[in-house]
């Protein structure tokens, strides 16, 4: 079985050892493979790309889905989740209705272990669980002012690396950020995002729930005003075999180039797998 690396994405181990085909990005095709069976197809989607088409961005004319389908031979796929635009990473699609079906119904009921990556503000604690109730966020923005049911939401984390730099952002003479792995027990509309600013970490890049003197900041210093939030990893039963599968993807170059703060304090190369 040959494989090939993208830049930034790893492969993962099937539940039998052998190494799923990996596929190089196609021309103009802005999405990774990583692995591909009859069943399913996961990918790597880069930071700025929407999943679907959505009445947040009416002006967008590239999908996810689309270049998706491209790499399944023009055939169908079905998104059986979603990440935010500004979110990169992990994204897997089915290839058959069966398929999405079983496998959303897991997703419902807890079956499906997510990891996150993400640089916060300030230093967390080791780990910890965040459990708070969040309001439904309506896609639609012009729905925002109507009544929308609250739901229970819980994100555990544990703190990965820290780090502190000379800059003044606030009103202190230095500043601190933490790299922390996010497990989401439930899927609430930007409940990461939303859990981070609660707990007063909010996401570096987080143009709506974070800080703005920190967002510009790393902004002006790399280059790239981008969401410090990336799709490491998914953990499920195969919905057609029953076998275990994990699937993981390393953090796309942008990401680790603002990653450099934490120098000699950042976990070692294909930390990702092990979280």
């Amino acid at each position: 079985m040959s494989s090939a690396r993208g830049p930034g994405i790893d492969g993962v181990l099937m539940s039998n050892g052998a190494r799923p085909d990996i596929r190089p990005m196609q021309a103009d095709n802005p999405l990774t493979e990583i692995y591909r069976d009859q069943w399913l197809l996961a990918v790597h989607k880069p930071a700025g790309l929407l999943v679907h088409r959505s009445p947040i961005d009416l002006h967008e004319t590239e999908f996810a889905l689309q270049y998706a389908r491209a790499m399944n031979g023009g055939a169908h796929v079905y998104a059986v989740h979603r990440l935010d635009k500004p979110t990169s990473g992990l994204l897997v699609f089915a290839r058959d209705p069966d398929t999405a079906s079983a496998l959303g119904r897991a997703m419902m009921a807890g079956e499906v272990r997510k990891t996150y990556l993400a640089m916060v503000r300030g230093w967390t604690p080791e780990e910890g669980i965040v459990d708070h109730p969040l309001r439904e966020e309506p896609e639609d923005r012009r729905r925002k002012e109507e009544p929308q049911p609250v739901r229970e939401a819980r994100t555990r984390y544990r703190r990965l690396a820290t780090t502190e730099i000379p800059v003044q952002i606030e009103g202190y003479p230095t500043s601190r950020y933490s790299l922390v792995a996010l497990y989401p027990e439930t899927g609430r509309r930007h409940q990461l995002r939303r859990h981070m600013k609660h707990i007063s970490h909010p996401i570096i890049g987080d143009a709506n729930h974070g800080r703005g003197r920190h967002n510009r900041y790393f902004a002006e210093r790399f280059g790239q005003a981008r969401l410090m939030l990336a799709a490491t990893g998914m953990t499920f039963l195969h919905p057609a075999t029953g076998k275990p599968l994990q699937l993981h993807a390393e953090p796309e170059a942008g990401f680790l180039k603002v990653l450099s703060v934490f120098g000699d304090g950042l976990p070692a190369a294909g930390f990702c797998r092990r979280l």
